[in-house]
């Protein structure tokens, strides 16, 4: 199963960059809007004021002559006010006095909330209004037609009746219209309109992109990952395995594959695996459940015995895509099975022997009892007494052997007691005091400076150290040295054997644990054997250093607590 590894989302800094040009173009495009619509108004303002402007100009002009007008009963203000307002960019034009009486109109007047007369005439500037909802840009300004023309003409300034006209300032109304703007700003609003539409279709499809570009790095990086954790899971596959497309050709292959069949596949990529493997057996192809087939593989003088099975590779299709190989390498499972087939004839020959032995201890104990009772029996005959003696020193040799074998056939649980093991070395000592003092052997104690006390069975530890220190003085010979001494090693405890011996080889040192074997002409081979049961009873561990004609070292650590867990 694929471990379920979820990429966190995260912009890299393209994605990042696309979204700060998106803000920063709609930005401007709203900034710029905003600033053309005031342009447009501010220009409007100016165009029409001036427009205004100039009509009133014209219209003060227009007044002064035509003045003489009046002297002939018509007004020429009136007609001139109507006739203006014909134009189709005026829709009215009003003239007041201050005190807002109207002197003329013409055109519909809007009602407005406006300055009044007075003010409008002290004002510095002409008033400007824009009436919204009706399409009117309404200017406000004093109205002076008459200044200056009455006494330039006659001396007088109140000629033809013009008294009140030309001493009373006046205000004009001028209302220009502004439809044709209205369209023109209309127009650059739906523009402006359509450029934020455009800006936000392709912002969007922008901000799209930049999802499924982030969905693709996602997918990109998940799949990496998933790919990395495919090959690693198919090189440290124990099996080798060969995928082959649906012409038989080598698409791919784990080192393991490399390994059993000696050849470098990577290299042979894409040819016909029974033209590079000619020995390979024929590839076909399963549907049913995986089954594999022994064969023995031969390659460059070598003969692996391998397991093959087969499977068919399907694509998301369901359509066959090639083939799998999966190859096992049974060298380690044959050599197990052999182990393991010796171990069960021991088995049977254990049982067997323990049986015989149980059968011949019996006769042996009468054995040696006659042959004691001869040696005290023949004090006086010297040949007949070593002939007696010799008969109970091989039962006593006989026994052991028995015994050792009964030990290792049906091994006895260990009793754990407190165990001294400064007695126990020095109870060992004297047991085999005579055996070192008879082959002149340098034995050295190596008690520990305190008492040491362990959990452990008694009687197993000093046929251990018995053992040992027996196998010492053969490898040794006469005059040789040996060591037997305890010592704490931080928490555990340590209990070792060495001597300045014939060592072991390397290969006499792997097989040193097996049942029956033996470098001894007169050994069983069951020493170390029964060793090395009793300290795996007891939950401890042995070491071992040796080398040829450098002696031996056995070391056996009890870590603490080790016996409790046994």
């Amino acid at each position: 199963m694929i471990p379920n590894r979820r990429q966190r989302f995260r912009l890299s800094r393209p994605a990042l960059g696309i979204i700060a040009a998106s803000l920063l173009l709609g930005v401007l495009l709203t900034t710029l809007t905003i600033r053309n619509i005031r342009r447009e108004e501010s220009l409007m303002r100016t165009f029409l004021l001036h427009e205004g402007l100039t009509l009133i100009r014209s219209f003060e002009a227009g007044a002064r002559t035509t003045m003489m007008h009046r002297m002939r009963g018509i007004d020429p203000l009136s007609t001139l006010v109507t006739e203006t307002v014909k134009e189709a960019s005026v829709d009215y034009i009003r003239i007041v006095d201050n005190q807002g009486n109207i002197i003329a109109s013409s055109g519909p007047w809007p009602a407005a909330i406006r300055p009044r007369p007075a003010k409008i005439l002290s004002g510095p500037a002409p008033f400007t209004m824009r009436l919204k909802g009706r399409g009117i840009f309404e200017i406000a300004a004093p109205f002076t037609p008459l200044r200056g023309w009455g006494r330039g003409m006659t001396g007088r300034g109140d000629m033809c009746g013009l008294k009140a006209g030309g001493r009373q300032p006046q205000v004009i109304y001028l209302g220009l219209n502004t439809t044709e703007f209205d369209k023109a700003r209309k127009v650059d609003f739906r523009h402006a309109l359509l450029l934020g539409g455009i800006l936000f279709l392709a912002g969007s499809a922008g901000f799209y992109l930049l999802f499924l570009y982030q969905d693709i790095r996602v997918a990109r990086r998940t799949l990496t990952d998933m790919e990395l954790y495919t090959n690693n899971v198919i090189e440290s596959m124990p099996a080798g395995l060969i995928t082959l497309d649906t012409e038989g050709r080598i698409a791919a292959c784990n080192k393991q594959a490399e390994t059993i069949t000696g050849k470098s596949l990577r290299r042979l990529q894409g040819r016909i695996l029974r033209t590079e493997l000619p020995s390979f057996p024929a590839v076909v192809p399963r549907d049913a459940p995986l089954v594999e087939t022994p064969f023995i593989y031969r390659h460059q003088g070598r003969a692996v015995p391998v397991r093959i099975s087969t499977s068919i590779l399907y694509d998301t299709d369901g359509q066959r895509n090639g083939l799998v190989i999966i190859i096992r390498d049974v060298r380690e499972l044959a050599e197990i099975e052999q182990k393991l087939e010796q171990s069960r004839r021991l088995a049977a020959l254990g049982r067997m022997a323990a049986g015989i032995a149980h059968e011949i201890r019996n006769p042996l104990g009468t054995i040696r009892g006659f042959a004691q009772l001869f040696v005290n029996k023949f004090k006086a005959q010297a040949e007949e007494r070593q002939y007696a003696e010799m008969m109970v020193t091989e039962v006593d040799r006989l026994n052991r052997t028995i015994s050792a074998l009964l030990q290792f056939s049906r091994p006895r649980e260990p009793e754990f007691k407190d165990v001294s093991l400064n007695r126990l070395l020095a109870k060992t000592q004297s047991f085999m005091a005579d055996d070192f003092k008879t082959r002149s052997i340098d034995f050295h104690l190596e008690l520990p400076p305190e008492e040491i006390i362990i959990k452990a069975d008694r009687d197993l530890l000093l046929q251990i150290l018995l053992n040992l220190l027996h196998n010492a003085l053969d490898a040794v010979g006469n005059r040789g040295r040996v060591v037997l001494g305890a010592a704490r090693r931080g928490q555990d405890t340590a209990l070792w054997v060495t001597d300045n011996g014939c060592g072991l080889t390397t290969e006499d040192k792997e097989r040193m644990f097996d049942p029956f074997f033996t470098t001894k002409k007169s050994g069983t081979g069951l020493g170390l054997a029964v060793v090395h049961q009793i300290i795996s009873q007891h939950g401890a561990s042995l070491e071992v250093e040796t080398a040829p004609d450098r002696g031996c070292s056995f070391t056996i650590i009890f870590p603490r607590g080790a016996e409790k867990s046994v």
